[in-house]
């Protein structure tokens, strides 16, 4: 006794439902895939790219109801922005917290800018800076 195929015989009634959906899957998977690199892409150029102001705390002076922080900042020539620095006291608590603007045509400035403060602060912190 033979056994009788219930499969039709192969490329005579063109492809199964099974192969259009594998390939169908296959293209909406490759878009997908394209469009989540171009978002990708997309943030990371403008979160690093766009950053044009960097600073770095060089000293800072320590007062009862002020700081006294010197910033050194580099950014592009003719950009401006802002930087944010914060003061903690001993026990870890903000104690100050202010914005200070950079402009001009400058790609290196160095300034001496005063924090003032709710209570003697310890410290001084760069929390960082953003262009306009």
């Amino acid at each position: 006794m033979s056994s009788a195929s219930t499969r039709p015989p192969e490329g005579r009634y063109g492809r199964s439902s099974d192969a259009r959906t594998d390939r169908t899957l296959k293209v909406v998977g490759g878009v997908l895939g394209a469009v989540l690199l171009v978002l990708i892409a997309f943030f990371a150029y403008h979160y690093v790219g766009q950053n044009k102001i960097s600073a770095e705390v060089i000293s800072f002076d320590l007062r009862d109801d002020a700081v006294a922080v010197e910033l050194q900042v580099e950014k592009d020539a003719g950009a401006s922005g802002y930087c944010t620095v914060r003061s903690r006291a001993e026990d870890g608590a903000e104690v100050g917290r202010a914005d200070f603007r950079f402009d001009g045509d400058a790609t290196r400035i160095t300034r001496v800018v005063t924090l003032r403060t709710t209570a003697p602060g310890t410290t001084a912190e760069l929390l960082g800076c953003h262009a306009d």
